[in-house]
């Protein structure tokens, strides 16, 4: 709203304040400079921030911070190792247990909530995006609903938030039907997001202008908390070209820092960085110590050198992307400790986080923070509106979600597979080769990103369907995003050098190892660095050496084609053909490939060889 009114108190409560307060920051702010006035941004609801008239206050209050990150439209319980988490025992084993699902989270957190009068929810991207068919089917907006309903205060936009482009975003944030695919209920408009979205590293190239709004200012009685939102800068590498056109990703330290100043010069002085970007603790147990022997010590990734970097008028770090559990304390760069949190993913765990909130100098005590991660158990009572949200979109996408698609004989293991190459990753670069034939037989070899694998297909039912069962709204879990099987020319040097950006480059901390079609066999030596753990000479396809001056015709979706995962070599191909559906070539191939008499084996993820 440029050169509208200022909302104030005298607006009405709850979301009008602001979704209202948090457009006009982003219509007036510049490219990561200007900024509204202090009086611009409100809490949730009429509160009252005047310290006059209230008596004696004590000098500090506890400030609840709860949070989570890339729930990715988990509104049921997640199943398969989507749904455990790594406990770890006082005796040092660990177990298993399972956790998640938005009835839950909702109990959780509105529990957690009880009796702290001074709390505040906020989350730290991926909310939707990559999501299994009771969300990804309506184009999310039951999870948004669901986040409306669990009273989300704020949240900040990760990589899969751009999945559907700017416009669909805008419209996640703002409500209206989706522009194809129309009202899904009759009587019933989308509303959008109770809660303002921030993206202050996201700017339009035209306009230089933040896409979103990007801070936003809690208030309660006197109490005053900043939140500034960013997601990974890196996001371009991972989001398909046509979700961000025409936006660019800044620095998240550099970002940060500015908008840090931006509120201090506001008056805004207790500041909390909501980051989708994120680290990787020595141990995946949620209530692992990532503070031993020392303060950080336990945690590595981006986000290390990234909360080193930031700012010490930060005061705390949501972050997430890399669904992993953790609640460190990382020096900031005066080399005091600062905790930095995430909640791994699905809605299996919040975070609670404790500020200490200094009414003479508006800032957070930090020697008083405390935080840790509690499970989302499911042993305790659904939250029963959660329970008819659920149950009103599962009547529409019934129809659709439990057909039958295929039969398998056993777990297939795709995103908790606990090896590099994965059995489902298997079968999906397998279905893919196998449509791309039916358009051009000359198709030799397929590669599938792993982070495009979203789910296991999982033996058990999960409903009424039958153990063994494959429906389509499981198919949908796997494989969300609609990308299309796409085909190009590469040479085989091509292929040699995009096997070893698996490894290398922006892959160099954290490799993305491509799934392949059955036919394409190598070593990967992880006892290496770079380039050198892909063993050239031991590639083959079809049992023959790779010629590097010969051309080969490859399968890969829409997304890598693009270069996507780092995978720059992949974008250089020749003489492009744009196949069909990928959720569709999954669909097909297991329809033609098992039967309730015959279910498929799951391959044995033997293609590729690691040494350790």
């Amino acid at each position: 709203m440029p050169g509208g009114p200022v909302p104030t108190k005298s607006t009405p409560s709850g979301r009008t304040i602001r979704i209202l307060a948090a457009l006009a920051t982003a219509a007036t702010v510049g490219a990561l400079s200007a900024a509204l006035p202090a009086s611009a941004d409100s809490g949730r609801g009429d509160r009252d921030d005047d310290h006059r008239g209230h008596g004696h206050k004590p000098r500090t209050v506890d400030v609840q911070l709860l949070s989570f990150n890339d729930l990715h439209g988990h509104l049921e319980p997640p199943s398969g190792s989507s749904g455990t988490l790594t406990e770890r025992q006082p005796d040092g084993t660990t177990k298993q247990v399972t956790a998640g699902g938005v009835e839950y989270l909702a109990s959780s957190l509105r529990t957690a909530r009880k009796g702290k009068p001074y709390s505040v929810t906020t989350a730290a991207g991926d909310l939707i995006g990559g999501s299994p068919l009771l969300s990804g089917l309506f184009h999310d907006e039951p999870t948004i609903e669901a986040l409306n309903k669990l009273d989300l205060d704020v949240a900040g936009v990760g990589n899969h938030e751009f999945d559907e482009g700017t416009t669909e975003l805008k419209r996640i944030q703002n409500g209206g039907c989706h522009p194809t695919a129309g009202c899904f209920e009759p009587g019933r408009k989308f509303k959008g997001a109770d809660f303002p979205y921030l993206a202050a590293n996201v700017t339009v190239e035209k306009t230089k202008r933040p896409v979103l709004a990007p801070y936003w200012v809690w208030k309660e009685k006197g109490v005053k908390v900043g939140f500034i939102g960013i997601t990974l800068e890196g996001t371009p590498d991972i989001v398909s070209a046509d979700g961000i056109k025409g936006l660019k990703f800044h620095d998240e330290v550099e970002t940060v820092n500015k908008y840090a100043k931006v509120l201090e010069r506001q008056g805004v002085k207790s500041i909390v960085a909501v980051i989708h970007e994120g680290g990787y603790p020595a141990s995946t147990s949620y209530n692992y110590d990532c503070d031993s022997p020392g303060a950080g010590d336990g945690i590595s990734g981006p986000i290390v050198d990234i909360a080193k970097g930031i700012s010490p008028q930060v005061d705390a770090l949501v972050t997430g992307h890399t669904h992993q559990p953790y609640a460190c304390s990382i020096p900031d760069p005066s080399g005091k400790p600062r905790t930095v949190t995430s909640a791994a993913s699905f809605g299996r765990l919040y975070t609670e986080t404790t500020l200490t909130y200094d009414r003479r100098t508006d800032d957070i005590v930090r020697t008083s923070v405390k935080s840790a991660n509690h499970v989302v158990r499911r042993d305790q009572p659904k939250a029963a509106d959660m329970t008819s949200l659920i149950s009103r979109w599962n009547k529409l996408a019934a129809p659709i979600a439990s057909r039958p698609v295929g039969y398998i004989a056993g777990d297939i293991p795709g995103r908790g597979a606990t090896t590099l190459e994965s059995p489902l990753g298997d079968l999906i670069s397998d279905a893919q080769l196998a449509q791309a034939r039916t358009l051009d037989p000359k198709a030799v070899v397929a590669l599938m990103n792993p982070g495009g694998i979203r789910a296991d297909l999982v033996h058990k039912a999960v409903g009424t369907e039958g153990d063994g069962v494959v429906t389509y709204g499981e198919g949908f879990t796997v494989q969300p995003f609609g990308n299309t099987v796409n085909l190009v020319d590469l040479t085989g040097a091509q292929l040699v050098t995009a096997l070893q950006q698996q490894v290398s480059g922006p892959n160099t901390a954290a490799p993305k190892i491509l799934q392949v079609s059955d036919g394409l066999t190598y070593t990967l030596d992880m006892t290496k660095a770079g380039v050198d753990r892909v063993v050239t000479g031991s590639i083959r396809l079809n049992g023959s050496p790779l010629d590097p001056a010969a051309t080969y015709r490859v399968v890969l979706n829409n997304f890598l084609t693009g270069g996507g995962d780092g995978f720059t070599e992949l974008a250089k191909g020749k003489n492009p053909l744009v196949g069909g559906d990928d959720l569709k070539a999954l669909t097909d191939y297991l329809g033609a490939n098992s039967s309730a008499a015959t279910p498929l084996v799951p391959p044995k993820a033997d293609r590729i060889t690691v040494i350790r």
